[in-house]
C-alpha cells in the first residue's frame, strides 16, 4: 500500500504576523510547527502501513526550513519526504497550492491513499485537500474520525453536527482526518538520528508538469484585500447582590442605562 501523507508547517499561532504590504503571513524568523492535524493524518497512514505494509511518504510545500517539519516526520516513523519549494510558489492560496500539490503527487506515482489534516490552524480553510482530490480526479472523504482498508476499499466514519457518516469508497482516495481519529506517537531516538542523516529531495517549478500562470500570488484568484486585528474584548460586569431579585433588578437598570432594554 502507497500512502502519501500532505503536511504543512505552520507559525505558532500565538506568534502569526502578518506582511501589511502583502497581506501573508511573515514566516521568518517566526517559530514554526507541523500543523497538529498533519500529525494525526501522519499517524494514521504509519497505523495502516503496520496493518498491511506499504511505504509512508511525507510531502510538504513552502520554505527551505519546512525541511524541519519534513524531519520530525521521519523521525516519527515516515519512510521517505519531499520538499516542494520555489520562490514562485511564495503567496499561492487554497487553489494555487493544492494545483502545486497535486503536481507533485502525480510526479510521485502510484498511491492508493493520501492523507491530510482537516484543516491548517494558520488559515483554517480546509480547503487545500479536498482541492488537491479534484484536480487529481479522486475520491474524497473529509473529517474523517475512522478509517479501516479492506482490499481497495476504504471504509470511513465521517463526523457530522449530529453524528457520524459512514462511508466506502475504493482507492485511490484522498482522506482527511479529524483530531479524534488518533493520538499521534512521539519520534524515537533511533528515528530522530535516522531522520536527521535523511537528505530531503526538493522540488521546484522546473520539476513539476506545472503552469506559470496557476502558480503562487499571481495564480491565486483570491485576493485579500484588507487584514486588522479584532478589538480586545473587555471584562464583563459582575453583578453582586445579597439576593437574587436584587441582582436581577441592579442587571434590568444596568441594560436600561445601556439602552439595551
Amino acid at each position: 500500500m502507497n500512502l502519501v501523507v500532505c503536511v504543512k508547517q505552520v507559525p505558532d499561532t500565538t506568534e502569526v504576523k502578518i506582511d501589511p504590504v502583502t497581506n501573508t503571513l511573515i514566516r521568518q524568523g517566526v517559530p514554526s510547527i507541523v500543523n497538529p492535524f498533519d500529525k494525526n493524518a501522519l499517524e494514521t497512514a504509519l497505523q495502516l502501513k503496520e496493518q498491511h505494509g506499504g511505504r509512508v511518504t511525507v510531502i510538504s510545500m513552502g520554505p527551505p526550513q519546512a525541511k524541519d517539519a519534513l524531519k520530525e516526520c521521519l523521525a516519527m516513523g515516515a519512510d521517505e519526504a519531499v520538499l516542494v519549494s520555489d520562490r514562485a510558489f511564495g503567496g499561492a492560496d487554497t487553489l494555487a497550492t493544492s494545483y502545486t500539490l497535486a503536481a507533485a503527487i502525480r510526479k510521485l506515482g502510484n498511491y492508493d491513499i493520501i492523507l491530510c489534516g482537516k484543516q491548517a490552524i494558520d488559515g483554517d480553510t480546509a480547503q487545500v485537500g479536498p482541492e488537491m482530490a479534484e484536480h487529481l480526479g479522486i475520491a474524497q472523504v473529509t473529517y474523517v474520525a475512522k478509517l479501516t482498508v479492506e482490499g481497495a476499499a476504504v471504509r470511513v466514519e465521517r463526523e457530522h453536527d449530529v453524528g457520524y457518516e459512514i462511508l466506502e469508497v475504493q482507492t485511490p482516495v484522498l482522506v482527511s482526518v479529524v483530531k479524534a481519529i488518533n493520538e499521534p506517537r512521539l519520534p524515537t531516538v533511533k528515528g530522530t538520528m535516522k531522520a536527521n542523516r535523511a537528505e530531503i529531495p526538493l522540488w521546484g517549478a522546473g520539476d513539476l508538469a506545472v503552469s506559470e500562470p496557476r502558480l503562487g500570488l499571481k495564480g491565486s484568484p483570491t485576493q485579500v484585500r484588507k487584514i486588522f486585528t479584532p478589538p480586545q474584548r473587555t471584562q464583563g460586569v459582575v453583578i453582586q447582590k445579597e439576593t437574587a431579585r436584587e441582582a436581577v433588578a441592579d442587571l434590568l437598570q444596568k441594560l436600561a442605562d445601556a439602552k439595551i432594554v
